[in-house]
């Protein structure tokens, strides 16, 4: 992990995050235990990165755009990119990014995109801010990929955590398929509200809610401290682990990769938000430290 580290503290929280993707890289409780997935490269080397312009891929790895191809990876160029840090102060820090001539040859629109993390007691806010200085509407989609610890730091096996959804999500849900959104879906394995994370679940991907309705998830052990995530304002849910991986992924999103032989120009892609001329969108998750999980 390179790019300058900003350090902000609460009473309940404490937090790292780096220049590099304006990404979360520690979170760390009252007592100084970590929370948040330290980034191990041979595993996964992500921490809690930043995705824009896009969420998942989009076909052929490219943008279609008044007839011209603009090559773009996986979740975007914020991720690998270096923010500005434009607030900096105990508990607070605003990181900025702007096109960049790297940026113009993935991205033909004008934009500017502001990261605040904010504590306070034992919440993190976080909120990415998209404007639009441009003339044209401009579309964008935005993601969080934070990898919590699995299991956390309180005692309690993997097999013993447990995701509380705020209300049942029976609806159907999709997996990517060679980055791609599937055509086909499967049956939701929170539909009683309650998801029990296993190795099993995530052999074949994520997990992808496109309409939850849940607005905030609670994980942990039940009967010990745990994460509330909440992420109003954000339509889509990924859910994701490798395997025997010690995090797991709990991921609000506004957008998600293309579906299967979905061939329209990007302006057409389904999941986008507009942004009128002059205008400006924000996204938003927080992460509430709770003294039960259950409670």
């Amino acid at each position: 992990m390179s790019g300058r580290v900003v350090t902000l503290a609460s009473d309940g929280l404490s937090a790292e995050v780096s220049t590099l993707g304006a990404e979360l890289t520690a979170l760390r409780d009252g007592a100084g235990r970590a929370l948040l997935w330290h980034g191990d490269s041979a595993v996964w080397a992500g921490r809690a990165p930043l995705l824009f312009p896009i969420v998942g891929e989009l076909p052929d790895l490219a943008l279609v755009h008044d007839g011209r191809r603009y090559p773009m990876k996986r979740h975007g160029f914020a991720r690998i990119s270096t923010f500005q840090v434009v607030e900096e102060t105990r508990d607070r820090a605003r990181f900025r990014l702007e096109p960049n001539e790297a940026i113009r040859a993935q991205y033909p629109f004008d934009f500017g995109l502001d990261v605040t993390y904010a504590l306070a007691s034992a919440t993190l806010a976080i909120t990415a801010e998209v404007r639009n200085p441009g003339p044209h509407v401009l579309p964008a989609s935005f993601g969080f990929h934070p990898g919590f610890l699995w299991p956390l730091p309180y005692g309690g096996n993997r097999a013993e955590h447990r995701l509380f959804f705020e209300v049942p999500e029976p609806a159907p849900i999709h997996r990517p398929v060679n980055g791609l959104l599937s055509r086909a879906t499967e049956p939701s394995p929170a539909a009683d509200g309650v998801l029990a994370p296993d190795d099993a679940l995530f052999e074949r991907d994520a997990l992808i809610f496109l309409d939850p309705r849940s607005r905030r998830i609670r994980y942990g052990v039940p009967g010990r401290p745990g994460l509330e995530i909440s992420f109003d304002g954000m339509p889509q849910l990924g859910i994701w682990s490798k395997p025997g991986a010690p995090f797991l992924c709990i991921e609000p999103w506004a957008g998600y990769a293309t579906p299967q032989g979905d061939a329209r120009p990007f302006l057409e892609k389904p999941g986008l938000v507009h942004i009128p001329p002059g205008a400006s969108h924000s996204f938003a998750m927080s992460v509430h430290w709770l003294p039960d999980v259950a409670a």
